[in-house]
């Protein structure tokens, strides 16, 4: 990404190319969440189909909300948001979510590592741009506490008893968002 020629009063360019490339990863995995929860409500089978089902709306609704404050984020500061399907493909730096049709508690174990991944790579978003612009750190950490809440929705199903998490169901690795330095295989 090249230095924007403007950005918002009282950030240098320089500082808002850095904030700005920070946000193309967070925009390109929200909107890989969003397409990521479409596809297991479509696909999420067995007993606990119902509430698997009606659950994830809310949670494709609220990400689509994330990935359009974001993508705006990033035109205030200067920058052209790109969130097209190739770019994001391109860019991206996770694999492919792999389940199709399955169990309700093979996705939810299978969200959970999507989950988790997005939250490590949110939180480092939310700490690396913190200096230089706090109303993107604000808003990136107003994300957190949904995506962390929804993982919270997600665990809730496959934690057991004792507090530790069934890991069963799933055929890992799943495509999950990966933390900050991991590459997609």
């Amino acid at each position: 990404m090249s230095t924007p020629r403007y950005t918002v009063p009282g950030m240098a360019p320089d500082q808002a190319r850095e904030v700005i490339d920070q946000l193309r990863m967070r925009l390109h995995a929200l909107n890989d969440l969003a397409l990521t929860l479409k596809h297991v409500h479509w696909n999420v089978v067995g007993p606990h189909f119902i509430g698997v089902h009606t659950m994830i709306d809310p949670q494709v609704e609220a990400v689509r909300a994330m990935v359009d404050e974001t993508a705006e984020r990033i035109a205030t500061l200067g920058g052209s948001p790109d969130g097209t399907p190739g770019t994001l493909v391109s860019e991206r730096t996770w694999d492919n979510y792999k389940l199709g049709r399955a169990d309700a508690l093979e996705h939810l174990v299978a969200l959970d590592h999507v989950y988790s991944g997005i939250i490590a790579d949110h939180r480092h978003a939310a700490k690396a741009s913190g200096s230089a612009d706090p109303v993107t750190e604000d808003m990136l950490i107003g994300h957190l506490h949904a995506l962390e809440q929804f993982h919270w929705f997600i665990r809730a199903h496959h934690e057991t008893a004792s507090g530790s998490l069934d890991e069963a169901p799933a055929r890992k690795p799943t495509g999950r968002a990966p933390a900050k330095g991991r590459k997609k295989a």
